[in-house]
This record gives structure tokens, C-alpha cells and sequence, in this order.
């Protein structure tokens, strides 16, 4: 049986996390597909820690603020030397409900792909955004269609699926601080299959967006910046 670790970086989500990790084992068991929990606490402030600890799940306490990518990036390590066949990025804050992860696994099997991104916009269902986020996904989407040649809808999305072969990649390189349109670019040039699946997503349940500390402009701009660097690095490397 496949084994599905669900990735869950932490920084400051003592109103969530409990809840997310609570409503993923209820899943796991309903559906009997076997997902385990693994919560990143990355160097929260708050309790955080305390809670995870106390948990049905692995926990993972960061001795220093890594930020989203290197948090995600330190679960997929443990998912790849634990031997798990796919890992999925999910929210601490509540936003990505559980059954999606199922959905996902089965439609990833069906197409046969090696990323499937839960994305808001292929239905425009649930909770969609502020029309400042809304006018930035639509630009990373433009942006990522051009280098990549693929159009993806939710390029920002955190809910995302990679099975083993992406694992191998990722526990080598993996963006930091706002990794998801980057990652996009990067699976692509290292010819993985991606493809996208319509998902339902909440308002976040607690905590405070990162995003929001520096801009949706700021994050657009430094996004963009590393998104042409993944592309240009993995275009020559692929080519030495």
C-alpha cells in the first residue's frame, strides 16, 4: 500500500493546528488510504510546539526560522528516508480541507502524474481570495505559462502532491521563503508530469498569511525574480 506523508509547516498556527491534524487521521481512516501527519514547527513563537507534541502525528521542531520552503523541504526529507511513495503540502492555518488530500491521491493514480496541484480556480469554488491575491495568481499564471508552455491555474497554491520520483528531486533542491510558483518551473524543467485538480479551499482558521507582513507587490516582484532564475538555472544545467 502506498504510504502518503502530509507535510504541514507551522509557523504560529496554535489556533489550527489541531484541528488539521485531527481532521487528516479522521480521513486516513474513513478513506483507508494511509496518510501521516508530519508537522514542520518552524520556530514558532507561540505554542505551537507544545500542541504538536502532545499529537497523533510526527513532529519536527526547527531550532531556527527556516521560512516555508526550507520547513516543507525538511518534512519531504523525512518522507523520503522514511520511505513514503508520495507527500503532500497542506496548510497549518485550515485552509486545505482533508478529504481533498484523498481526491488528489486518486486522481494523481488515474492520469498517472508526478505533481497534481489542488487548485481554487478551475471551478471558482469555495473560498477564492482577495482580488489583490486573485490578480497576482493570474499573473504567476501567465508568467509560468510561458516559460513552462503549461497553463496552471493555482501556480500559489500550498496543496500540492509529489510521488517518489519528485521526492528524490526535492530533498536535493527545493525553493525557499514563497516556493510554489518557483517549484512549478522547477518540476517542469526536470520533465515531471503535473497536472491540476479542482479544489474547494476555507478561510484560514487562525494564524496571520506571511504574504501579508511584506505586500502582494513586494511578493509578486521577488516571486518573479526567482521564478526567472529557476527557469534560467535549470535551462543551462539541462543543457551541460
Amino acid at each position: 500500500m502506498d504510504k502518503i506523508a502530509v507535510i504541514i509547516p507551522a509557523f504560529n498556527e496554535e489556533a489550527a493546528i489541531a484541528g488539521v491534524v485531527a481532521e487528516i487521521n479522521q480521513i486516513s481512516k474513513e478513506s483507508g488510504i494511509a496518510l501521516h501527519p508530519v508537522v514542520i514547527n518552524d520556530c514558532s513563537t507561540d505554542n505551537t510546539w507544545g500542541i504538536i507534541s502532545q499529537l497523533d502525528c510526527t513532529a519536527l521542531n526547527l531550532p531556527i526560522n527556516l521560512g516555508i520552503g526550507g520547513a516543507v523541504q525538511t518534512g519531504f526529507k523525512y518522507a523520503y528516508r522514511n520511505g513514503f511513495s508520495h507527500a503532500v503540502q497542506v496548510d497549518g492555518d485550515g485552509q486545505h480541507p482533508a478529504l481533498e488530500i484523498s481526491r488528489l491521491y486518486l486522481a494523481m493514480k488515474e492520469r498517472q502524474l508526478n505533481v497534481i496541484i489542488g487548485s481554487r480556480f478551475l471551478e471558482n469554488k469555495g473560498f477564492q481570495s482577495s482580488g489583490l491575491r486573485r490578480m497576482g495568481i493570474n499573473y504567476f499564471k501567465w508568467l509560468n505559462k510561458i516559460l513552462i508552455g503549461q497553463t496552471i491555474t493555482d501556480n500559489t497554491s500550498g496543496l500540492r502532491m509529489i510521488d517518489r520520483s519528485v521526492l528524490e528531486a526535492v530533498v536535493k533542491y527545493y525553493p525557499d521563503e514563497y516556493p510554489e510558483p518557483e517549484a512549478v518551473v522547477f518540476y517542469a524543467k526536470k520533465g515531471f508530469k503535473i497536472g491540476e485538480l479542482p479544489v474547494q479551499m476555507r478561510e484560514r482558521q487562525g494564524g496571520v498569511s506571511s504574504i501579508r507582513a511584506f505586500g502582494p507587490l513586494y511578493y509578486m516582484a521577488k516571486v518573479t525574480l526567482a521564478v526567472l532564475f529557476t527557469y534560467l538555472r535549470f535551462t543551462f544545467n539541462s543543457k551541460r
